[in-house]
């Protein structure tokens, strides 16, 4: 018994002291972290990742986190598919070491030196800044700019022994003794789920936590230990010593606490934004009074005021959105509170403590105003920024300018700087007449309003794989980019869209004709029911040379008169047109001297012959259509055109009753009829079948009070004019209104709230029932809707081709008036035609933005660069080199000749210019009966000159005024023109190829 008590007295003695001597060795690890030091720094030099070329395909991306969705790098993986789904390819991208794949393949966060700032850099090519933007805004550059009082208090608060120098191996990731109490708190939570316990959290874990952990929280243990890890291996990234590390936690929790959202500011982070989007106050500001003595009572009153907004924010982190916008009073008495506990503790003194109580919270009512930016010397840069939105997929500028992104453009910045000081300037009537821009078809300093005048520069280089943009400049100062925003009439510039169409139909007629033999083409003569083709039968048959270039020359030289007498039916009616110099009303002219002077009739008979040309096209006989009354084709025509026109009233009526109720529609439409009984009776059980006798009654003596109607009157009509008595087109010829319109107040009483869409679904069978009249009319009236309708898909043909070509928009007006300009264009899309015109047939993609660097320094970096590209052939070589030639006869010879000679090369030889000058004076037109002109509003007047230079450079240089004082301006397409001769200085330098590389060619370098 004595043996074995003695042996279970050692044994227990040697557990004692084994447990002992754990737990001083914990004691001590505890206050040293040696042990952990030596592991950790150990373990995280294997945590590493390298930029390697190429993508890497086994890449990791975080799926949460605020930091992370911020940042933008929860969404890379779709910026990377997007881009490279274009025209882009992955250079470079960042491969994890094994131990950190592992670790964040285990649930770890990623362990590399964090950001605390991040957002969009745009560079220009050769990489000056363009653009920058870096959130949170406001920040402490370096731990010595935080005033010690400021971090003396949040140390108290949230982390007394972070900066303690007694162990330099110290864990930030834990304070034991608080996270000690914590856990003892644990059962009490269980026993009483109300009670509040300390926080065990240190700033190192809090930064993981609403950086990394889901929403920014934490939802349980194994979240509190992820967050624990996280910091504790994050610590030792740099070594055993974490002095350093400690005070970057420090810097990093004031620069990046989360301080909730604030509308018109948008997430608030860090103590310098917080500052300043809930008070107002400026964070070097605070900085200076919170590091000084106060020497006197209005110093300490603003130390103290500043105090008290830091420590309410340092506060408020805990629950922002309460703190901060749901109960600020509760806010208030919690900074009062800590404000007793520092000076108890000797954080603060009893004087800035008594201060910063006698002060009240007074938190800005209106959101901070966003720096305004200068848009005029903004506008390429946002361009970029609106087309990066379209390339990512990022929803809002807002997302998009947090994102951790450098983006190299393809933009020369110092020759855009040049022209935006020039165009900023043009609203001076000296400067403008320095630069010429003043005189007869330009602009009247006496009479005209300069600032009013809106001018776009854009200018591209052609490269071998692409066109790269290196000018985008207006002088709006607003976001709106008219060169790629706005739906402009450019005049005269449809001239060279309409003579582009003219002479691919040469060509067309060139490749299905040239091989045959004279009998042949005499025949294809004989039948063709077009100009264009019989012309080319013509030609081939006689021509000795049957190439296409020869044949495209002969196509300039054909003739076409310029006399304004002739009228026109086009666009649904009968139009006359006229030329822009009066002169020019008895010439024969030919092609090339039609493009060179801008003479409108001529263009306008071309667009006439492609559009016979098209209608031949078709699959049925045009001539056999309008000739046959018994075409089966006819009927779908006359259809087609029954739909179309009804479809057009019914959306016209519908905005007119849209927004009334029931009883103001049936009034506005009695109210269109002559005051009849039968009429309004129609017009009364048409709309409304289901009323009574005693309703309708009321409705009839409201509106004839001196008519004798008595009661069999009234009951007569009622059932005369009641539902099913007449079809829809005789119901509204009895009451003189437009059938649709009837049926559409009719369906509206039912359907009140029915969309525009819903009303046309609902009215296929009565657009067909009221236009029956026009089947049962004699050929002429319906031959006239049917040439509508084969005018229209003509049009169709032609605005596949002005696509193909780049033409903006989806369709065009189907009248002849589109050869000089009526169907709008943009600027850009028109610098993309003499782009492809410049290169030879060619339509090259192009680029705005030449290299993205995503998220430099992390394990998600990744650098996107051009791919392989290539051009799409949309023109032949030749119509291309035929038009390219009638350019320059304009730059020489024609409207745009006063440019010629601007642009030198570096012998002193004149480089060439070729272009198409427009102007476009939009006008709204109100005719009455017979087509009398009742009133003409001025509503913008535009100037364009879409200009190659070179057989490198191309663009547009566009004059702009907007609204009713359009009227009072007489400048035309000389007005561009004498701008780009103006500005020449300002582009030389880009232009001339002895000073300027060309584009670039070659692979560009990795990196930025």
């Amino acid at each position: 018994m004595t043996r074995l008590w003695w042996r279970r007295a050692i044994w227990g003695v040697t557990f004692a002291a084994t447990l002992a001597g754990v737990g001083l060795v914990a004691q001590e690890e505890m206050r040293t972290s040696r042990l952990q030091a030596k592991l950790l720094s150990a373990f995280g030099q294997e945590l590493t990742f390298t930029l390697r070329e190429g993508p890497n395909p086994a890449a990791r991306y975080p799926t949460q986190g605020p930091y992370n969705e911020r940042l933008g790098y929860i969404g890379l993986p779709g910026y990377l598919k997007s881009l490279t789904d274009d025209m882009y390819a992955v250079e470079m991208q960042a491969q994890l070491s094994p131990r950190l794949d592992s670790f964040m393949a285990g649930g770890g966060f990623p362990i590399y030196h964090e950001k605390t700032r991040a957002g969009l850099t745009l560079l220009d090519r050769n990489g000056t800044t363009l653009f920058s933007a870096r959130y949170p805004e406001r920040v402490f550059t370096k731990f010595e700019d935080v005033p010690p009082l400021v971090a003396k208090t949040l140390l108290f608060i949230e982390n007394r022994e972070l900066l303690n120098d007694d162990e330099p191996r110290r864990n930030p990731a834990v304070e034991w003794d608080r996270f000690a109490a914590a856990v003892a708190m644990l059962p009490i939570q269980w026993i009483k789920p109300g009670q509040r316990s300390p926080g065990g959290s240190t700033l190192a874990t809090q930064i993981e936590k609403y950086r990394h952990s889901p929403d920014g929280q934490t939802s349980g243990a194994t979240e509190k230990l992820r967050q624990m890890a996280s910091a504790s291996v994050r610590a030792y990234l740099d070594g055993e010593d974490t002095s350093l590390h400690r005070r970057r936690i420090l810097i990093d929790y004031l620069n990046s606490t989360p301080l909730t959202a604030r509308p018109g500011f948008g997430e608030v982070n860090g103590l310098g934004d917080g500052l300043w989007a809930w008070f107002g106050t400026d964070l070097p500001i605070a900085e200076k009074v919170l590091s000084e003595e106060a020497t006197d009572a209005r110093t300490l009153q603003l130390k103290a005021l500043a105090y008290k907004q830091v420590l309410s924010l340092l506060l408020a982190q805990r629950r922002p959105s309460y703190y901060l916008i749901q109960d600020r009073q509760a806010l208030e008495r919690l900074a009062d509170s800590h404000l007793r506990v520092l000076a108890q503790a000797g954080v603060i003194d009893e004087r800035l403590r008594d201060a910063a109580l006698a002060v009240t919270l007074k938190f800005r009512e209106d959101p901070p105003q966003a720096q305004t930016a200068n848009f005029v010397e903004q506008k390429a840069p946002n361009a970029i920024r609106a087309r990066l939105l379209s390339m990512l997929g990022v929803p809002s500028l807002y997302q998009l300018d947090r994102t951790d992104l450098t983006v190299q453009s393809t933009l020369d910045a110092p020759t855009q700087q040049r022209v935006v000081e020039v165009l900023a300037k043009l609203n001076d009537p000296a400067f403008a007449a320095q630069m010429g821009l003043t005189g007869e078809r330009l602009l009247d300093v006496k009479n005209n309003d300069l600032s009013k005048i809106i001018y776009s520069v854009t200018i591209y280089e052609r490269g071998e794989d692409a066109n790269y943009l290196r000018i985008q400049a207006d002088n709006l100062d607003q976001p709106l980019d008219i060169n790629e925003g706005a739906k402009l009439d450019l005049g005269s510039t449809a001239k060279l869209r309409t003579l582009a169409t003219y002479l691919e139909i040469v060509a067309e007629l060139h490749t299905r004709y040239a091989h045959l033999p004279k009998d042949f083409l005499a025949d294809v003569e004989e039948e063709a029911s077009d100009n264009l083709t019989r012309w080319a039968a013509s030609w081939l048959s006689a021509a000795p040379d049957r190439g296409l270039s020869t044949m495209l020359d002969a196509a300039m030289e054909r003739r076409y008169s310029a006399s304004p007498g002739e009228a026109f039916f086009t666009g649904g009616g009968l139009h006359s047109f006229v030329n822009f110099n009066n002169k020019d009303n008895g010439s024969i002219l030919t092609v090339t001297e039609s493009l060179r002077n801008s003479v409108n009739l001529p263009f306008i008979r071309m667009m006439r012959d492609i559009v016979q040309f098209y209608m031949a096209e078709g699959g049925d006989d045009t001539t056999d259509i309008l000739h046959n009354p018994d075409h089966p084709a006819r009927q779908a025509y006359l259809a087609r055109f029954a739909d179309k026109e009804g479809s057009d009233f019914l959306n016209r009526f519908y905005t007119t009753y849209r927004k009334r109720t029931p009883d103001e529609m049936l009034s506005m439409l009695a109210a269109k009829s002559r005051p009849m009984p039968h009429r309004l009776s129609v017009i009364f059980r048409t709309v409304r079948p289901q009323a009574g006798v005693k309703e309708f009654g009321a409705f009839l003596r409201a509106r004839l009070p001196d008519s004798k109607l008595d009661d069999g009157d009234i009951a007569a009509l009622y059932a005369k004019y009641g539902p099913d008595k007449f079809p829809l087109n005789d119901l509204g010829y009895l009451a003189r209104v437009h059938p649709l319109e009837l049926w559409l107040v009719a369906h509206l009483q039912k359907h009140p709230t029915a969309k525009r869409q819903e009303v046309l679904d609902a009215s296929v069978r009565e657009r067909q029932e009221s236009y029956k009249w026009l089947f049962k009319k004699g050929q002429a009236a319906q031959n006239t809707r049917i040439r509508i309708g084969l005018e229209e898909e003509a049009f169709q043909r032609i605005t596949e081709q002005w696509r193909k070509l780049g033409y903006p928009f989806e369709t065009l007006i189907p009248s002849l008036a589109t050869a000089i300009g009526s169907s709008a264009d943009r600027p850009a899309a028109l610098a993309e035609l003499v782009g492809i015109i410049q290169n030879d047939g060619v339509r090259q993609p192009t680029v705005r933005v030449r290299k993205l660097h995503f998220a430099s320094g992390t394990p998600y970096e990744a650098i996107v660069g051009l791919g392989e590209m290539q051009g799409r052939r949309v023109m032949k070589a030749e119509v291309a080199a035929t038009l390219r030639k009638a350019l320059m006869d304009v730059g020489q010879n024609g409207t745009a000749k006063r440019v010629w000679g601007s642009f030198k090369d570096g012998a002193g030889q004149i480089i060439p210019i070729g272009g198409k000058t427009g102007t476009g004076d939009h006008r709204l037109d109100r005719y009455g009966p017979g087509g009398h002109l009742i009133e003409s509003r001025a509503v913008a007047r535009t100037a364009t000159f879409a200009f190659y230079i070179g057989d490198r450079f191309f663009g547009t240089m566009t004059a702009f005024v907007h609204g009713p004082e359009a009227d009072h301006y007489r400048f035309t397409s000389a007005l561009p023109a004498q701008l780009l001769k103006s500005i020449a200085p300002a582009l030389q330098p880009l232009i001339d190829p002895g000073n300027t590389k060309t584009a670039d060619t070659a692979k560009p370098q990795t990196g930025l």
